[in-house]
């Protein structure tokens, strides 16, 4: 009999995640790749398998147990009301890093200016099931209906108002619409099924892979910095120069100088090191990093 253990199943967004889905793996050390046509990844860890599905999907096919654990959004876990264990947050989207929010727009002449001008008005949304449940928190009765696509162009002759996602907020003005209320924020998760949560090796793998993700995220805007630096100039730099919690310092050869080397923002590099060069810097090297575990 047979003693390796069950592969982990893990479900992969299909869609507008899917890109910088494959790209945070792969700077997690998991290469994800798949052919065109294929739904089915190939992982160079013989540990995983998986399937790449719409993001919709991913919290119900988690909750039933097809998959051990899958990422897809906050909304559609709520969404769906899926049952499942949220491992962590993975605050990434297709255009930037930051939350997307759900939002209830309105055409910018319209006479709607709060929830309860919606009373008895139609809403158009992707989000059915949570966007019926925030108005009857408000309430407001309303008809909401399922929008296939293009959500921003049904106002004002299809619907009254529309629930919309949005990243930066450039579509809903390009649309010449106006946001009433944010239903909610949103973030990618990692979630996991719960008998796979409650199973040792399986957890176990699932936490691996979710401290890989984090640590990739969390590198993803950092930079390693190190120089040599003057001793007598030390003290002041040190107080000054940004670090995770304190920079390495190294004793060089010549005892008048020493090595420093620390992880900055990326955005940071650009005033410190000018900086460090008037203090009497030599060798500043600035380098990528891929993974930073906190």
């Amino acid at each position: 009999m047979s003693t390796t253990p069950a592969k982990l199943m893990i479900g992969l967004p299909k869609g507008s995640l899917e890109d910088s889905t494959l790209q945070l793996f792969a700077r997690a050390g998991f290469p994800v790749i798949k052919s065109s046509r294929s739904y089915r990844p190939s992982f160079d860890d013989p540990a995983l398998d998986g399937r790449f599905i719409r993001a919709q999907e991913v919290a119900r096919y988690v909750e039933h147990g097809f998959f051990d654990c899958g990422l897809t959004g906050q909304d559609w876990v709520a969404e769906n009301a899926a049952d499942v264990q949220e491992v962590c947050e993975l605050v990434y989207s297709r255009a930037t890093s930051q939350k997307s929010r759900w939002v209830l727009c309105v055409p910018e002449a319209s006479p709607i200016q709060t929830v309860k001008d919606l009373q008895g008005k139609r809403i158009a949304t992707e989000l059915v099931e949570s966007t019926r449940r925030w108005l009857k928190s408000k309430g407001v009765t309303a008809e909401v209906e399922f929008s296939w696509g293009a959500t921003e162009v049904k106002v004002p002759e299809l619907a009254d108002a529309i629930v919309d996602i949005t990243e930066t907020g450039s579509s809903i003005k390009a649309n010449k619409l106006r946001v009433v209320e944010t239903l909610m924020e949103t973030t990618t998760v990692l979630i996991a099924n719960k008998a796979s949560w409650a199973d040792k090796a399986k957890r176990a793998k699932i936490e691996q892979i979710a401290l890989m993700l984090r640590g990739a995220l969390d590198a993803q805007h950092m930079v390693g910095l190190k120089f040599n630096l003057p001793r007598t100039a030390l003290a002041a730099v040190t107080a000054a120069l940004p670090a995770l919690r304190n920079p390495t310092i190294s004793q060089l050869s010549n005892e008048a100088w020493v090595a420093v080397e620390t992880i900055i923002d990326a955005r940071q590099s650009r005033e410190i090191i000018p900086d460090l060069k008037a203090r009497g810097a030599e060798g500043i090297v600035e380098y990528p990093i891929n993974k930073l575990v906190r």
